[in-house]
């Protein structure tokens, strides 16, 4: 079982403690709050209550044998920096930042961040590519220039399947996963729709009406497949 250490447990890193929990991972909650700490001990591994930019009690309370560890301290500035700098030092493999700002953000590379993340800055491109792109519902960056959309199908893919439609030939993305809408009707006779992940899908499964691609690849690509609606 992997481990991992969240450093800050505000709602960004409760959600990611959370979540990481649920997927199966095994995780260290640290905040130098109580109430905060009591508020989520009995959803994850192991809540401590501690001075983040502490090196000597970060060590104490083993975070420097995770395997990943998420910075979630926000707008502490200061604080994300030494903490980023002190989980470097103790070698844990993989570090993750959130950053509030471009030169938050270099400074937590420069440090000893592998991965980082400025949320408001995702949301917003997010918010533009829903306005310009309104059948993209969530997009995801993954490495430089790349993505992971959510993206209601073409009308010119239904009743096709992935291997007619020779999707990574044509268009230079992959589909690594399809929401099929299914409908069906309530206890009071109303009709409802809900979504079933085929996160597996095979070159003959068909497209429906309303589902949801699930597409990875180039965000040139991405674009250039969006202008076709």
């Amino acid at each position: 079982m992997r481990e991992y250490a969240v450093i800050g447990l505000g709602q960004f890193g409760a959600r990611a403690a959370r979540t990481l929990t649920d997927l199966g991972g095994l995780v260290i909650g640290v905040d130098s709050d109580m109430a905060v700490v009591e508020a989520i001990k009995n959803d994850i591994a192991r809540a401590v209550c501690l001075d983040c930019t502490s090196e000597q009690a970060l060590r104490a309370a083993g975070v420097g044998e995770v395997d990943t560890a998420i910075v979630a301290l926000g707008g502490a500035t200061e604080a994300s920096i030494m903490a980023t700098s002190i989980l470097h030092g103790l070698g844990v493999g993989m570090v993750v930042a959130r950053a509030n700002s471009p030169l938050h953000e270099r400074i937590l590379k420069v440090v000893g961040a592998q991965r980082v993340y400025n949320p408001e800055e995702q949301t917003a491109i997010q918010v533009a590519r829903s306005i310009i792109s309104p059948d993209v519902q969530e997009v995801i960056p993954l490495a430089s220039g790349h993505s992971l959309v959510e993206l209601v199908a073409l009308p010119a893919f239904v009743g096709h399947t992935l291997r007619d439609l020779n999707f990574r030939a044509r268009y230079g993305l992959n589909i690594v996963g399809i929401k099929q809408r299914r409908l069906s009707v309530d206890d009071k006779g109303e009709s409802k729709v809900s979504f079933e992940l085929n996160d597996l899908p095979n070159p003959d499964d068909a497209i429906g009406e309303g589902d949801v691609l699930l597409v990875v690849g180039s965000d040139v690509r991405i674009r250039e497949l969006e202008a076709e609606r």
